[in-house]
């Protein structure tokens, strides 16, 4: 269902929802036919306050570019203004979506490399989701990492989801180029690391795990999460000699803080 033209946003219906643990969870909405986004941008979302106002806040798409609904990665802040009115909806509620989707954390800011290194902590996945439903990416890297970093084994969303991207029919030839790496910091699991991630770059512990050289002339990075991990991470690959990649001058990461 559309708004007057005049205005800014659209109100659309929730499809469907998934819950991972008590604190995160997806949510599916409706899309506007003529609505368009790169995998990587966000769309702001707004939901109706008590006092007749509206409270927005930014969420990257999970969902494929081409897919005819948008899906989006949540957690529930405790007493927060929007997500705790979020999470209280049910299928068949609506959600208020700006009329155009925002950001440049896209991969075609970054040049041409042997190895894309998707970094994120938490909700920061989201972009990712989006990004390996390119067809182009898997073309372009010889290797695709991403590394998933959460406090707890329950907080590791879409992991049947992201192996089932291996098999998917328009890139499956290169399907095994995806290496995933969950981190888990609080729990002690077989087979996991457990360090922050700008620990395990310095450490050399994420190159050793999946066999991949980090240098300049081969790594590209995209970092996504809470802004601790982002600054963090960011410093950690300068001290490495990477740089960020700007419009006027090509790097070797981009950045985006998840909240």
């Amino acid at each position: 269902m559309s708004a007057p033209a005049a205005e800014k946003y659209t109100t659309q219906t929730i499809l469907s929802l998934q819950h991972w643990s008590e604190k995160l969870f997806s949510f599916r909405l409706s899309r506007p036919e003529s609505w368009r986004f790169v995998p990587g941008q966000f769309a702001r979302l707004g939901l109706p306050l008590e006092n007749g106002g509206m409270v927005w806040r930014a969420y990257s798409m999970t969902s494929a570019s081409w897919d005819e609904h948008l899906e989006f990665f949540s957690i529930v802040v405790p007493d927060g203004l929007f997500t705790s009115r979020l999470a209280r909806l049910q299928v068949g509620d609506t959600v208020l979506l700006d009329n155009k989707a925002n950001g440049f954390f896209t991969v075609d800011r970054l040049p041409d490399g042997d190895d894309l290194w998707l970094l994120a902590t938490g909700t920061g996945l989201a972009p990712y989701l989006s990004i390996l439903q390119q067809p182009e990416v898997w073309q372009r890297f010889a290797h695709i990492v991403l590394v998933h970093c959460v406090r707890e084994v329950s907080e590791l969303a879409y992991r049947s989801e992201i192996d089932a991207l291996r098999q998917h029919p328009l890139w499956a030839e290169w399907g095994d180029r995806l290496h995933y790496v969950p981190v888990v910091t609080r729990q002690a699991e077989p087979g996991m690391l457990q360090q922050r991630i700008p620990a395990l770059l310095a450490s050399g512990e994420l190159a050793e795990a999946t066999g991949l050289p980090l240098t300049v002339e081969r790594s590209r990075f995209m970092i996504c999460g809470n802004p601790a991990m982002v600054e963090d991470t960011h410093r950690q690959l300068m001290k490495m000699g990477f740089r960020l990649s700007r419009l006027s001058a090509p790097g070797h990461l981009v950045l985006e803080n998840g909240w």
